[in-house]
């Protein structure tokens, strides 16, 4: 499927490598991953996208939001009112975790488990977003994929980021309308 890649969106998937190695969390490409390398993009159809909805100066919140996704073990704010609703107040979980163990315990990064081979791999739900940039990028009729059809597929997988960007006024709606049209500027 890599092939079909523009670099652009290889290099998302590098730079969300690179996140994991640099100690970025985890031991597998995650969504997260691809988001924040979107976030450091520039000059890309996705950076314009962003830059276009008003969270090139917000990006540092989309960052902040994710770091406190992790702190809850990667929870969603819908998944964690969900438990809530089972009377588990996440939160307070959180909390008692840290006292004991320190700020970000939940995060996950306290053991590498690559040992085995040394090198990331892609977690299921980053597999599945690279999956539906590709049915996305087959709904445009784009010929490749490139980093704005992973920013497309990121606004519509559930979870965290999805959840973030919406929270910043970035969905898939207002995403479309930027990159193909629609009454807001077009990207080139």
């Amino acid at each position: 499927m890599f092939e079909r890649f523009t670099k652009d969106a290889r290099d998302v998937v590098k730079s969300a490598f690179a996140y994991v190695d640099g100690g970025g969390g985890g031991q597998c490409v995650e969504p997260e991953h691809l988001l924040l390398a979107l976030l450091d993009r520039e000059g890309s159809r996705g950076s314009f996208a962003l830059t276009a909805l008003g969270l090139g100066e917000r990006r540092e919140s989309v960052r902040e939001a994710l770091r406190e996704a992790r702190r809850r073990a990667g929870l969603s704010r819908a998944e964690a009112d969900a438990l809530s609703g089972l009377g588990i107040d996440v939160a307070e979980i959180v909390a008692r975790v840290e006292e004991v163990h320190g700020v970000g315990a939940m995060a996950g990064d306290t053991q590498d488990k690559r040992w085995w081979s040394g090198r990331p791999s892609f977690g299921r739900a980053a597999k599945g977003v690279l999956e539906h940039s590709l049915r996305v990028a087959l709904a445009r009729r784009d010929r490749h994929i490139g980093d704005e059809h992973i920013l497309l597929a990121l606004t519509v997988r559930p979870g965290v980021p999805a959840e973030v960007l919406a929270d910043h006024g970035v969905t898939y709606e207002s995403l479309t309308r930027v990159l193909y049209g629609g009454g807001e500027a077009k990207a080139g």
